[in-house]
């Protein structure tokens, strides 16, 4: 099976400091990482909250649109966008809190209730959504375009 690596380098303190992050594929390589970028979105810079939120989305559109053929549909389109909440902890600290994955679809043959209900079927199949469960609260919208 695949193993996917990336790498980090941080230089200076939390909130002063600066790093970046790169993919082994070569996809993207010094993406700037901030303090700021992780607490004040929007920023120029990413966070790890972001990179897992990319990871989410694109996780989840693979998995449902297999959950979608399984059950013998093709989706024309299938449109995530996920959420990913960075939330202080109280007593100190900060969490990922919560997921939002919000799934805009057209497949032929599927009305508004069977969307749904494979929506769902794709996000308990999602490798990302199965390593955030326990720990991650995950909300999902289905809209059948």
């Amino acid at each position: 099976m695949a193993e996917s690596r990336a790498t980090a380098v941080w230089e200076g303190n939390l909130v002063e400091g600066h790093g970046r992050v790169s993919a082994s594929s070569g996809v993207f390589t010094d993406l700037d990482l901030t303090w700021a970028a992780r607490t004040n979105r929007p920023d120029p810079g990413t966070s790890p909250e972001e990179l897992i939120a990319a990871a989410h989305a694109a996780c989840y559109a693979m998995a449902f649109s297999h959950a979608l053929a399984e059950a013998g549909h093709t989706p024309e389109r299938i449109s995530v966008a996920a959420a990913c909440h960075f939330t202080p902890i109280e007593g100190g600290g900060f969490s990922v809190s919560r997921m939002e994955l919000d799934v805009h679809g057209s497949v032929p043959g599927v009305d508004a209730e069977a969307f749904q209900q494979l929506a769902e079927e794709g996000e308990r199949g999602c490798p990302v959504s199965n390593a955030l469960r326990g720990n991650v609260e995950i909300q999902l919208r289905a809209t059948l375009d």
